[in-house]
Parts: structure tokens; sequence; C-alpha cells
């Protein structure tokens, strides 16, 4: 998938992987990750996510890259909050108090252009990109945070059963991603009610990868 699939997507509204409320495997298992309030957490691929509100709202920061403009100015006018612009090669950062966004390609994204982050929230992303592409995002990620801890959330189907996205990401395959760099633990599931796309049964899986 290249960007112009996601920003097709969002332009012609086709968003049903957008959740109309906060993921309960966050909500669940948010505590795991022990951060102080204040704590700066970086949510790849966020689009326009509700779990950035509830995030922010319990005192933290955050950091997002999205590959589509809209999506991101569709987060902002939600939080009823007018960002600050700044061009950084690539990337355009939208900026509040408390939130950076970044509009473009999280490959473009660096280190020094993200800047420090305590933790990684990552729902949507690993699960967004084919087999080819999650060595690639694995290894970009630990480098750009510091190999800054993870709540990992995916999710698990029949692959033959229904073409991705999501595509199904299990243990053997976060262990093949980030084995070496952190210790993963499995911390729950729930299975998607009425199945993936009411093709398959599938479940959502919580992981907590420590570096």
């Amino acid at each position: 998938m290249d960007a112009s699939f996601w920003r097709e997507k969002w332009a012609r509204n086709q968003i049903a992987f957008h959740e109309a409320q906060v993921n309960p495997l966050l909500v669940a298992h948010f505590h795991r990750l022990s951060l102080p309030a204040g704590s700066r957490i970086f949510v790849p691929l966020c689009g326009k996510t509700l779990d950035i509100p509830w995030l922010l709202a319990r005192g933290h920061r955050v950091a997002g890259v999205e590959l589509s403009e809209i999506a991101v100015q569709q987060l902002f006018r939600d939080l009823g909050v007018t960002p600050r612009l700044t061009v950084l090669g690539n990337l355009t950062r939208y900026s509040a108090p408390g939130l950076d966004l970044f509009h473009g390609d999280i490959f473009d994204l660096s280190g020094d252009g993200l800047g420090e982050v305590d933790a990684v929230y990552d729902r949507a992303a690993l699960v967004a990109l084919p087999e080819t592409l999650r060595g690639r995002y694995a290894g970009h990620l630990a480098a750009i945070t510091a190999q800054a801890m993870q709540l990992l959330i995916c999710v698990t189907y029949e692959q033959r059963l229904q073409a991705g996205p999501p595509f199904s990401v299990d243990g053997a395959e976060i262990a093949r991603c980030y084995a070496g760099v952190y210790d993963l633990t499995a911390l729950g599931s729930t299975p998607v009610v009425g199945g993936l796309k009411g093709v398959c049964p599938a479940a959502d899986e919580a992981w907590l990868l420590t570096p």
C-alpha cells in the first residue's frame, strides 16, 4: 500500500477503520505503561482517533504522524483547537498545547524532528502495513523513539479469508519485527464483535513492548 491508498480513503470518507469510541484495550491496559502525568506519547498513523483526546484528558502530551491532511485537520477541528503550522522538510507539524501532529510519511520523520517521547501507542500502524513493510517500520519506529516502550494493539484472524488492511499480526509476527529490541508481554485479547468486516472471526490483542 502506498500513500495514495490512504489519502484516497480519507478523501472518499471511506474510514470504517476509524473507531467511534476510545479503544477498549487502551482503556484496560494503558496503566501498564506506568507513565506519570505530563508524559509524551507517540501515536503513529494516528488518523483522527478518539484515543488522542482520551490521552490528553489524562494529563499527557501527545505526538502523532498521519499521511492524510484531512484527518489531521478534522482532529483539530473536533478538539476545537486552532493549530500552529511549521514546515519541517517533507512534513508539516500542526501544534497546539500538549499536541504535535506531523502531516506526512512516518519514514520522513526523524528522531530530532519528533523530539523525546516516553512511550508509543500503536493501535493502527503495524496492522495497516503489508508484511514487506513491517520490518522497516518497526526498525524506524524504535530508532526515532529511542526504543521507547510500547502499548501495541493488533488484530488476528485467518489471513487467507480476508485481505487486509488491517492485516493479521500475531505474536510470531510481532516477535519477528521486535524481538531483540523489546521484551514482549501479551496483555489480553477481546473478540471482534461480528468478526472482521463481517467476514471471519477475529480478535484484538494488546501487547506490552519493553526495551
